[in-house]
């Protein structure tokens, strides 16, 4: 498809240079083969103005032309040719000039008299007078009307239309069209798409008074209109159609061919004009061709027919072959004064078969086979009847014939933001989704997508997926493996798991794997409430026996019978981890949420509290989960009241760890302390900073501090840490809890704590003032929680 940026520029306005229209389009999806300007060869050839003309002193046949080329004095020319005149416009070759086909125009002497360029015809400008209609063939090219002298030749006669060339894709017979590529255009670059909605301002008469039309095969011609015109005068086309057309590849022929050629190209949709003094009977059969048929087509070759083929005929015989070809007499001539337009939808199967069996392939043909719109038929018909009108070409005859065989109605689609963005792998909001589907023809209300006709290849939510990635910008979606390929690459969340694990594994762990079935005893092992939330697991139907009869929804059952066993074989120390899977049941009649839940678990030796606190701090470091904090849980009844903690991600309560508490253990049969987390690696996922900063090492010394409050027995570590965090800022590098201490020396209810503190600039060296300033600020802070300098 050639599309002419003059053209275009009739519907939608853009702002842009032509190499980033191309690579704008083509990211869009409507693939650019490449551009052209027009007679973009042709160089240093202007407008000149004949002045004078006198006889060659030593030829007859050659004349000596004074020309004003907007430069100074006129110039010297001699030609050869007699249709020359004082005051005429013509193309002047100046020296140095470059025409097609690669001639070069340099001063010289013609029989002895100086010409300094050439006077130029229509062909040797690589145009026909098809395009100048007033131009002949064998003489210079006289412009018809009013020019500048030294005005660009190809400006001045509309040489200079930039022509971009497209691959349509035949799921996209909307773009064999320029107001198809028109709304592509708008809605790639967010410009207002100004659709002309055609007129007819004058109707005289009814078509249904002089025409008949019967349609036999509705499966193979889905739509048949037919309009008339009268008083039809046949002239060449105005400048501007012919501009048109010529940047498109079609040749320009008069008033009515063109308006058929012209709506061809404009609307996407290929139209026939009949003579109507040539429509035996006064009526439009449209049928199969019976056996033995035969018919001779525009280009003057007799076709053999076979029964399979469409054909146009009327009460005598076939008149056109459907969608390709017309016969040879159904063409407008010079005296005919009555046509009648069509405008049809033919399956498009049918119209590939007919013409490959008769050898013919045309842009009709071409349209047609790709599978047309039949709504765009009565918008065709309308614009080709109000051009004639607009150019004066005949009169317009009321009424319309309209042999529907397909009514149509709008698909609907609902629009899934969630499964859109899931099945991209980018975040695309309904916005945007909703703004790209208007932008194009779409209708939407609230979450109901209406396809528009002309775009049957939107058939499910995954082709809305297309139009929303095509528009956000394909270079924009994040790389992600392709689902059901071969290679062995993680997903970013196997990544994730991967990395915990790494994590855990580097601090000891060893990975457990339990079943996800579990006893309903478990749940008052762990000392859960009757009437917690939790025990209320889904049942399996067929159970191998009670202990196997409920999916968990707490694992830390799971985490402690693989202490209690390991504990029973007496390892007198472990630790162990698992991501576990827990599920949370919803209707009846829907399938349970899957939590996956990191477990982890530590008894013996070295373990105690801070241990396990140190390996969560150590996980969450590995898979970047920066904004979390501990607060303290008294009330939790499977652990140990004064040694449990809630883990904070983000201000969300994402899971506990802590002590358990000395009754669940025994009823485990464990003797040592145990130790557990558990904490929703959703959350964690979620909160991940997924892009690593490099921290240099500092350039500059640190400087220490300690300080040692007295504060409430009942006080939290991590409150006042926050508060020496909060009030010091940047310089804080560390803060570090290295005492606490209660005796004789300290009132009662009171506690002595002591931190060091770590204070670096990344630009300079702390002064001793600075230092002393940070430290004041801090115990400022904590003189709001109560605690004083010791």
């Amino acid at each position: 498809m050639d599309l002419s940026m003059r053209w275009l520029s009739d519907y939608v306005k853009t702002d842009v240079d032509i190499k980033e229209y191309i690579a704008r389009m083509t990211m869009s999806g409507s693939k650019v083969e490449g551009y052209s300007t027009e007679c973009d060869e042709i160089k240093n050839v202007v407008v000149g103005k004949i002045v004078e003309i006198e006889k060659h002193p030593d030829a007859d046949k050659l004349l000596v032309c004074k020309v004003d080329v907007g430069s100074g004095a006129p110039i010297q020319i001699v030609t050869g040719a007699d249709n020359v005149f004082c005051g005429a416009f013509v193309p002047v070759a100046l020296d140095g000039a470059e025409l097609p086909n690669g001639v070069k125009i340099k001063k010289g002497k013609l029989r002895g008299v100086e010409s300094c360029g050439m006077l130029c015809s229509v062909g040797e400008l690589k145009v026909t007078v098809n395009d100048f209609p007033g131009a002949i063939e064998n003489g210079i090219f006289i412009l018809d009307g009013e020019y500048k002298p030294g005005q660009d030749i190809r400006e001045a006669l509309g040489l200079n239309d930039t022509v971009v060339e497209f691959e349509i894709t035949p799921n996209r017979p909307d773009c064999l069209s320029v107001l198809g590529l028109a709304r592509e255009t708008a809605a790639t670059f967010g410009a207002r798409f100004e659709e002309h909605i055609p007129k007819i301002k004058k109707e005289s008469g009814n078509i249904n008074d002089f025409l008949k039309v019967e349609v036999r095969n509705g499966k193979l011609c889905p739509r048949y209109i037919a309009r008339m015109v009268k008083n039809v005068k046949i002239e060449p086309s105005p400048k501007w159609i012919r501009e048109r057309l010529r940047a498109s590849g079609v040749r320009p022929i008069n008033n009515i061919v063109d308006v058929t050629n012209f709506v061809m190209l404009e609307y996407g949709q290929p139209m026939h004009a009949f003579d109507s003094s040539r429509v035996a009977g006064g009526k439009i059969i449209v049928r199969n061709a019976e056996k033995g048929e035969k018919i001779t087509t525009l280009d003057g070759v007799e076709r053999a027919l076979t029964e399979d083929m469409l054909v146009i005929c009327d009460s005598e015989k076939p008149s056109a072959v459907a969608g390709i070809m017309g016969g040879e007499y159904s063409g407008i001539e010079a005296d005919s004064k009555t046509i009648i337009f069509e405008s049809a939808n033919f399956l498009g199967s049918s119209i590939r078969s007919t013409s490959r069996k008769l050898g013919i392939r045309n842009e009709s043909s071409g349209c047609f086979e790709k599978g047309l719109d039949p709504e765009n038929c009565m918008k065709a018909v309308m614009r080709a009847c109000e051009l004639v009108e607009e150019l004066g070409a005949g009169e317009v005859v009321g009424g319309i014939i309209d042999v529907n065989n397909a009514p149509f109605e709008n698909r609907k689609i609902k629009l899934d933001g969630d499964w859109t963005r899931e099945f991209l792998g980018a975040d695309i909001s309904d916005e945007f989704i909703k703004n790209a589907l208007i932008s194009e023809g779409f209708e939407v209300s609230g979450d109901v997508i209406t396809v528009p006709s002309w775009r049957g290849d939107v058939e499910h939510k995954a082709d809305i997926a297309e139009e929303a990635a095509r528009f956000y910008g394909y270079d924009k979606i994040p790389t992600s493996q392709i689902m059901g390929t071969s290679r062995g690459l993680l997903t970013q969340r196997q990544r994730f798991d991967r990395s915990i694990e790494n994590a855990l594994l580097g601090c000891g762990c060893s990975e457990a794997a339990t079943y996800s079935f579990i006893s309903p005893k478990n749940y008052d092992k762990i000392r859960l409430p009757a009437d917690s939330e939790e025990r209320n697991s889904i049942v399996i139907m067929n159970p191998l026996g009670e202990d196997t009869s409920i999916m968990r929804r707490n694992a830390i059952p799971s985490m402690l019978e693989v202490i209690s066993r390991n504990s029973n074989n007496r390892n007198i120390e472990g630790r162990f981890y698992e991501i576990a899977t827990e599920y949370e049941p919803k209707k009846s009649d829907e399938l349970p949420n899957e939590k996956p839940t990191l477990i982890i678990g530590a008894y013996g030796g070295n373990n105690d509290y801070f241990a396990l606190k140190g390996i969560v701090e150590a996980v969450f470091e590995n898979v970047g989960v920066e904004n979390w904090e501990v607060a303290a849980n008294f009330k939790d009844p499977t652990f140990h009241p004064y040694r449990c903690a809630d883990i904070i991600i983000n201000g969300k309560k994402s899971g506990i760890m802590g002590e358990i508490h000395p009754e669940v253990a025994e009823n485990y049969g464990i003797a040592q302390r145990t130790y557990c987390a558990r904490i929703y690696v959703d959350d964690m996922f979620e909160n991940r900073k997924v892009e690593k900063t490099y921290k240099p090492l500092p350039k500059y010394p640190a400087t220490q501090r300690d300080i040692a409050i007295v504060c409430d027995m009942d006080l939290e570590n991590l409150e006042m840490e926050k508060t020496i965090t909060d009030s010091i800022g940047k310089i804080l590098e560390k803060v570090e809890l290295f005492d606490i201490y209660t005796g004789s020396q300290i009132p009662q209810g009171k506690k002595s704590v002591a931190y060091s503190l770590t204070l670096r600039a990344a630009d300079r060296t702390l002064t001793d003032e600075e230092a002393d300033k940070a430290v004041a600020k801090a115990l400022s802070g904590l003189e709001k929680l109560g605690a004083v300098l010791r």
